[in-house]
């Protein structure tokens, strides 16, 4: 099938390419020339395990074209996938900027012929309707007033970065809203391959390929859940599951606070109710709490979107209100151990939001660095990705290192902020021998106690 999919952020760029390696003819379309012309070279700008490899494989077969021309991009496609960021305004609503220009931009170059126009991007309640009317609007601006035929789809994205090329090839769900018959039946045809598993990857390899016919080698794995409903209860869906997940992660961080006064452990607490199949062991770590550019975002609009209805979402308040909380839990451990803090050297363990990843946005380590710094102490961090990249040169207040040892040499304490696989294997040693103070404060809950002790350290973590 031919699709295009505008904007090639995180979620438009896997979408295009993990759409192109099942054997679609896809245009990514981007306003960004320099970007357009580092994805035609094969490069990803975002750091994301298998998706450079899935990319270039496209580009070598010819299934996945990039341009900054969206008039070619609208030309071609019979699906048109609206994939441009919604972030937050200041007062937490979505900002929709791009979403309204795509979506104009679009009806000023429709001509002849069906399409499904896709919301991708996480859009409040009723974007879909919306997104008509701007399509509508830039059609009528057209001076030949071109006739054409469209629907809109919600389709709301499920990807968890650092592992979105998986997720893509093996999804717990795809929700389809829309009146439209003849429109869902196109977006079936288009995740038929998905749906019917034949890139599914059950050993979690992010990169899938064709198994065979009815299910190949994956044994009777069922079809993966297809959920056709409305334009409005799609669009709910993606934000009731992101703000069911925050407050789930809230939640637990709660109970570790409680532990830490009453002598429990919070990790065997997690797996006693985990095992509750009412609750799941999912979303049950402790720690620092939640970053990125998705749980915030949709949260606080969800939030305003129910004042906007007339009702206050107060177990939602609550939530953000925890997890800006438990960021500073780790400051306080931290004054329990050193006392002052001022003239102290803390090296992080970790900045980026989550491992697998190079995103920073909304990442905890921000507010820890920003409050150690107003309390005078000194912040140097080592991050797998961060160390490697130029992006340590856009951070203030903080001295990001190239390796462990040159992170612990002089640190009064570490905090682990990133549970990155490769931080349990570290010689601890060696850092415990180069440091003033052997302290290590595991926000994640990640290390293990006795590995640490024995290194000489003294383990501090969240809840235990």
């Amino acid at each position: 099938m031919k699709v295009c999919v505008i904007g090639t952020g995180y979620v438009g760029l896997v979408t295009g390419a993990c759409l192109a390696h099942i054997g679609h003819d896809v245009v990514c379309v981007d306003n960004n020339a320099e970007k357009v012309k580092l994805l035609k070279s094969g490069q990803s700008p975002i750091y994301e395990p298998g998706l450079p490899e899935i990319l270039q494989r496209a580009i070598a077969a010819e299934r996945i074209h990039f341009t900054d021309d969206i008039d070619a991009g609208v030309r071609h496609g019979d699906i048109l996938f609206i994939a441009v960021g919604t972030p937050s305004l200041a007062d937490g609503r979505s900002d929709m900027r791009y979403v309204e220009a795509v979506a104009r931009s679009i009806g000023e170059h429709l001509r002849g012929g069906y399409k499904v126009i896709v919301n991708k991007s996480t859009v409040p309640i009723g974007s879909g309707d919306w997104v008509r009317m701007l399509v509508l609007d830039g059609l009528g601006s057209q001076t030949e007033r071109p006739s054409a035929e469209f629907d809109v789809v919600s389709n709301p994205e499920f990807l968890r970065e650092g592992v979105a090329v998986y997720d893509t090839f093996n999804p717990d769900r795809i929700v389809l809203g829309s009146g439209s018959d003849r429109a869902i039946a196109l977006m079936q045809e288009l995740y038929a391959p998905i749906v019917f598993r034949q890139f599914s990857d059950p050993i979690g390899d992010p990169i899938s390929q064709p198994k065979g016919e009815k299910n190949g080698d994956l044994g009777m794995l069922p079809p993966v859940p297809v959920v056709i409903t409305d334009l409005s209860s799609a669009e709910m869906i993606k934000y009731a599951a992101n703000a069911f997940l925050a407050v789930k992660i809230s939640y637990i961080n709660e109970i570790a606070n409680v532990c830490d006064r009453v002598g429990a452990d919070v990790r065997e607490v997690a797996r006693g109710i985990g095992l509750d199949s009412r609750i799941g062991s999912k979303f049950l770590q402790a720690g620092i709490g939640w970053g990125g550019s998705c749980f915030g975002k949709d949260v606080s609009a969800l939030i305003h979107t129910a004042e906007d209805y007339g009702y206050g979402t107060e177990i939602l308040k609550a939530c953000v209100q925890v997890n800006q909380a438990q960021r500073l839990v780790v400051i306080e451990k931290l004054q329990q151990i050193l006392k002052v803090l001022k003239g102290k050297t803390i090296g992080l363990l970790g900045l980026t939001f989550k491992p697998d990843t190079d995103d920073m946005r909304d990442a905890p380590a921000l507010t820890v660095i920003d409050q150690l710094s107003r309390l005078g102490a000194r912040v140097k961090a080592y991050d797998p990705i961060v160390s490697q990249s130029g992006m340590r040169d856009g951070f203030s207040n903080v001295l990001v290192e190239t390796d462990p040892e040159r992170l612990a040499d002089g640190c009064d304490a570490l905090v682990l902020i990133t549970d990155w696989k490769q931080f349990s294997t570290l010689d601890y040693g060696e850092m415990a021998r180069l440091m003033n103070h052997p302290i290590l404060i595991d926000a994640r809950n990640f290390l293990d106690r006795s590995t640490l002790e024995a290194a000489g350290f003294k383990y501090v973590g969240i809840g235990r």
